[in-house]
This record gives structure tokens, sequence and C-alpha cells, in this order.
């Protein structure tokens, strides 16, 4: 099976009320039990803000580490799932699942295929 990154995207101050927050927790574990129980899923989490965030580059020989996010965008990066699936249309109806269970906008990307050796 093929490998999927689902991200989950949201503007940088989203906030729910707590009882909404609290059923999302319950419905997105529900979810990860599901996938769990058909071995769909490799790796997942929820991540900290963005301003948490460090970039590490390496300019003129010389690494460097700054503060915040690399990209300044509105929407960022909230947590996500390494999922496998058979195709990209088994990877979007387990998307479908996950946005329903998170209630933000979920991302489908396939990781490369390792080449052949």
């Amino acid at each position: 099976m093929k490998q999927y990154l689902l991200s989950v995207w949201h503007e940088e101050d989203y906030t729910e009320p707590p009882e909404i927050m609290e059923q999302i927790f319950k419905d997105v574990d529900a979810f990860n039990n599901e996938l769990l129980a058909q071995d769909l899923m490799v790796f997942g989490g929820g991540l900290h803000p963005p301003s948490t965030a460090t970039v590490v580059r390496v300019q003129d020989g010389e690494v460097l580490t700054t503060d915040g996010p690399f990209v300044e965008t509105k929407e960022q990066i909230g947590g996500f799932w390494i999922l496998k699936a058979p195709d990209l249309d088994a990877a979007l109806a387990l998307a479908a699942r996950a946005t329903a269970a998170c209630r933000l906008p979920v991302e489908v990307r396939p990781f490369q295929e390792e080449p052949e050796s």
C-alpha cells in the first residue's frame, strides 16, 4: 500500500469553545482507533502553535536557527496523519472522515515512491 500525508490546516488563532474542542478530541480519537484497528495509521499527531517552531538552515556552511514558522501565511499546519491506503481514492475517503472528525480542512499528499535498487 502507498503512504499519504493528511495534513490539517487552520488559521493561527483558531479556537473553539471548550465543549466543542472536547467533542472534536473524542471524534478524532475514535477515528484514530478505527485507523489503528484497520492497520492504516503509520503515525499521526497534533502540533503546538507555529510560534513554537524553530527553522534550521545551512547558509555559507554555517548552521542558522531562527524562531517562528518558515512560511508567513494565514493558515498553518495544526496536525497530521501518515496513513496507508491502496490508492488516492481510498486516501481521499479517509481524508473525508478525518475532516469530519477534526472539523478543519485536510490536505492529502502522496509520498514519493522509493526507487527500486
